[in-house]
């Protein structure tokens, strides 16, 4: 006679524990217990305080600086591989360090490799993830990547909002295919910022390609960190006679005086996911939660059935 197999078990690592509550809920489960011990020198050890030889585990975290966010998902990874858990399953709504995903000048790392082959080294034999930086990074792996797009969490909004003469913009010349797929969705134009930086997060030059008047806008990308680029293109195209600007972004990074930025310029609106944990001080941030998305997703890796109706934009 053929054995059971266990059903899954879903573990946060504690930075994402609130999306992983959603997420379970959603799912249809608890979460699993898990007990992290802290030594005075900030050493921490997780510890799952419950079966899973023979299990299907995933564990959800996003791994955003500190780096004590990868370290805690490695940590964990490594441990469902001791216990002898069947099935890992990384789940990672940020990928984090994904901005260094090629040596754009002599000797530096490539991040994001390493990255990939950490996770792998712990023990990940899958992971879900979504709206990395760059689509490449799922070659740095050599385990299956689901790749989920935050569109299908932003376009039902973003029709919802009932706009007319839309017209959809990519914040610089990387995001222009997102901004393409966002705009063949919507039916709309395009147009495209060209910007050039003085060094990372400063913007020293940008212009227009394509015209907003009377339109309304909608800024896509998938992250937002300092607002900079953002508020910079949204004043740009008021100044070019748009009726309103909005932006739409996966991950909510936020750093430095981003939300007085944000408060500052003229968007009327960023959008959101709940990928990175932030209580946010602006009433100009509208937060989307991913966590349905995800719970979908694991509950059909789990099954065994398609989950290619999320890798369209």
């Amino acid at each position: 006679m053929t054995a059971t197999a266990p059903q899954p078990k879903i573990f946060a690592c504690q930075q994402s524990k609130p999306l992983a509550e959603k997420i379970a809920k959603a799912f249809g489960q608890p979460l699993g217990n898990v007990i992290t011990s802290t030594y005075s020198d900030g050493e921490f050890q997780p510890s799952f305080e419950e079966s899973v030889r023979g299990s299907r585990v995933f564990i959800i975290g996003s791994t955003m600086p500190s780096s004590d966010n990868m370290m805690e998902m490695l940590l964990m990874l490594d441990a469902a591989k001791r216990a002898s858990a069947r099935h890992i399953t990384a789940v990672i709504p940020y990928f984090g360090w994904a901005r260094q995903d090629r040596k754009d000048k002599p000797r530096v790392p490539i991040a994001a490799k390493l990255m990939a082959s950490l996770l792998e080294t712990a023990g990940a034999t899958r992971i879900i993830t979504m709206d990395l930086h760059a689509d490449q990074i799922q070659g740095f792996f050599e385990k299956p990547v689901d790749h989920l797009f935050a569109s299908t969490i932003f376009l039902p909004y973003l029709k919802g909002l009932g706009l007319e003469n839309l017209t959809i913009a990519s914040p610089d010349m990387g995001g222009s295919k997102r901004a393409y797929a966002y705009s063949k969705a919507m039916e709309s134009d395009v147009v495209i910022c060209y910007k050039q930086r003085a060094k990372a997060n400063v913007i020293s030059h940008m212009e227009l390609i394509g015209s907003v008047a009377g339109q309304h806008v909608v800024l896509v990308d998938d992250m937002v960190d300092t607002a900079g680029t953002l508020t910079k293109a949204a004043d740009l195209m008021m100044e070019k006679g748009a009726l309103s600007v909005r932006a739409i972004c996966t991950h909510a990074i936020l750093s430095g005086n981003a939300y007085d930025k944000i408060e500052n310029s003229q968007l009327a609106e960023l959008i959101v996911t709940d990928s990175i944990p932030r209580d946010h001080k602006s009433d100009k941030v509208k937060v989307l939660t991913c966590a349905p998305l995800f719970a979908d997703v694991m509950h059909r890796v789990n099954s065994n059935t398609s989950i290619a109706s999320k890798f369209i934009m």
